[in-house]
């Protein structure tokens, strides 16, 4: 199958009506959903609240169009916050045009050197780190509508940002506090009534309606920004230049690596909703063309969105038809509603950023981190730390760098030098006394071995393996015999796996774990969710204990 062949184009042979109907009401959902997070992710970047809803609809409907992904929403995200705010206020809203444009650039040459698998290379405590990072800076910077501060700008520095506060705070607006708790707590105890419509829509409503009926003091989209235009502006490109393009190479950089991180994401994490595969390369593709057109038409940079995938996944969406109806939603919002727009509280768009906020901040992911070994530690906390205190882009260069000189520092203690080019094989051809090809494996047992550093450049090559496995065995043993090492990543993938085999109810064996990797099991604390009694020392041991629960019939029957 190509390489580059958008998922619409697939999707459509054998569209049944069926589908359409699931795909129609899934795009309505999300539609109404994407309109709040577009305008307060635009606000919150620094930029006007229209320039969210035209990249939601130029963004969202290129993204659905081209894309890679079955499932795929596209869109502002709170992920580009940090970077497009610092562009803006460095080089205003035409160097953020020049530099979403160069992104896009960049991310099309990456989908046509098919360098879409090249991401899955990014360590884990790296990626933790700049979101949670992102996350504590985003939620920081609505600190000022929440409580409706009198400060004419906000700092885009964390420290400075807490420096202004602290001035501002003796004189808060008590209504606007109040629209902001009464709009959060609205959010989080919403989903107890409904979780077919969405609480951030609720509390909007309910809080627009509450500040015009009884005219609270409290700021809104209109009393700040004015009108909001009723259709889409025509195209126009911004004046580029050679000295333009050098000064905002570096933050293209970062958009664009940011957009392929965060589509890709999206995309692995919906193929797991709908058990499908989509086109990494393709879908680099298609958010370089998003990114290219958004600015032209006035737009920030887009990406694919997690959680709007998932509410399309949800909710029905199982082909681009429902990204596609999500933007009409939003495009007949804009024409028809638009003028509604401009009675929104700022606090309550603040309440659903902080929401918003606190499910990037993956803290319990970031917590589990912390029980890993000390170079992913010092990892994480650099990402996390020059995120949040220096800048977004000096953060992933140095996590990167960091964590290749760690993985370096750790090849360097394996005595075989060779095991860094070992990959997953199959043995049985080996002269070996102790190769599995030794061992009588009992029917419905699997065993999948381990050769090598278990380290986030080879954890893929695990998750293919095991997604080559048309069904899920009685019993699965991993042997890790020759897994001298393994980091945080290798731990992720093992805990996915452990509970994915839970999932199914196969039993999950580990055997000949060395001293590091069952050093790192039992810091991370997932020896003791496996069971100390299902990890034994040797494979025969192994075999011998999934062949007592075959017999003993543990284990349900497929």
């Amino acid at each position: 199958m190509p390489i580059l062949k958008p998922k619409l184009f697939t999707t459509l042979r054998g569209y049944t009506r069926e589908q359409f109907f699931s795909d129609l009401l899934a795009g309505l959902i999300v539609g109404i959903v994407s309109l709040p997070l577009a305008i307060a992710f635009a606000i919150a970047s620094g930029v006007s609240p229209e320039r969210g809803i035209f990249t939601a609809i130029i963004g969202g409907f290129i993204i659905s169009v081209l894309g890679g992904s079955r499932v795929q929403i596209g869109g502002p995200t709170g992920a580009f916050v940090v970077i497009v705010a610092h562009i803006v206020q460095q080089y205003g809203l035409v160097g953020l045009q020049i530099a979403t444009l160069m992104a896009g650039v960049i991310l099309v040459i990456m989908g046509i050197a098919r360098f879409g698998s090249a991401i899955k290379f990014i360590p884990y405590p790296v990626i933790v780190g700049f979101t949670s990072g992102i996350a504590l800076i985003i939620g920081s910077g609505q600190v000022k509508d929440a409580l409706g501060l009198q400060l004419a700008s906000v700092p885009a520095e964390f420290l400075a940002q807490w420096g202004a506060y602290r001035y501002a705070l003796a004189h808060w607006n008590p209504w606007a506090g109040a629209v902001t708790l009464g709009s959060l707590l609205l959010i989080l105890l919403w989903k107890r009534v409904s979780r077919r419509v969405p609480g951030p829509l609720v509390a909007l409503v309910v809080a627009t309606v509450v500040v015009q009926w009884w005219h609270l003091p409290v700021e809104t989209i209109g009393s700040r920004f004015g009108a909001i235009p009723h259709l889409l502006p025509a195209p126009t490109l911004p004046p580029v230049s050679l000295r333009a393009i050098r000064a905002l190479m570096p933050s293209a950089m970062t958009i664009a690596l940011l957009a392929g991180i965060e589509a890709l994401l999206s995309a692995v994490v919906s193929d797991g909703m709908i058990g499908g595969k989509h086109r990494s390369n393709m879908e680099l593709v298609a958010q370089g063309v998003a990114n290219i057109c958004s600015p032209i038409f006035g737009g920030i940079p887009a990406t694919g969105a997690i959680a709007r995938t998932a509410t399309n996944v949800h909710n029905g969406g199982r082909t681009p038809v429902a990204g596609i109806v999500h933007v009409l939603v939003l495009f007949l919002i804009l024409l028809c509603v638009g003028r509604w727009v401009v009675l929104i509280p700022l606090p309550c768009l603040a309440a659903i950023l902080l929401v918003v906020a606190y499910n990037m901040s993956e803290w319990h992911s970031f917590a589990t981190l912390l029980k890993s070994p000390r170079s992913d530690v010092a990892v994480l906390l650099a990402t996390f730390g020059l995120t949040v205190l220096v800048d977004l882009t000096v953060a992933i260069q140095v996590g990167m760098v960091l964590s290749a000189f760690l993985f370096m520092w750790r090849m360097a203690q394996v005595t075989n030098v060779e095991v860094v080019t070992s990959e997953f094989v199959d043995e049985e051809d080996v002269d070996d006394p102790n190769a599995i090809g030794t061992r009588r494996v009992p029917p419905g047992v699997e065993v999948y071995e381990i050769t090598g550093p278990f380290f986030f450049g080879a954890s893929y090559k695990f998750k293919e393996a095991m997604s080559i496995v048309s069904q899920a065995p009685k019993v699965r043993i991993l042997r890790m015999r020759q897994v001298p090492a393994m980091d945080a990543t290798g731990l992720q993938v093992l805990r996915e796996q452990h509970h994915s085999s839970l999932k199914h109810h196969v039993p999950f064996l580990l055997s000949d774990v060395q001293a590091q990797p069952r050093i790192a099991l039992e810091k991370s604390g997932l020896l003791s969710q496996i069971g100390e009694e299902r990890v034994f020392s040797q494979l025969d041991d192994a075999l011998a204990h999934a062949r007592e629960l075959l017999s003993r019939a543990l284990v349900k029957p497929h």
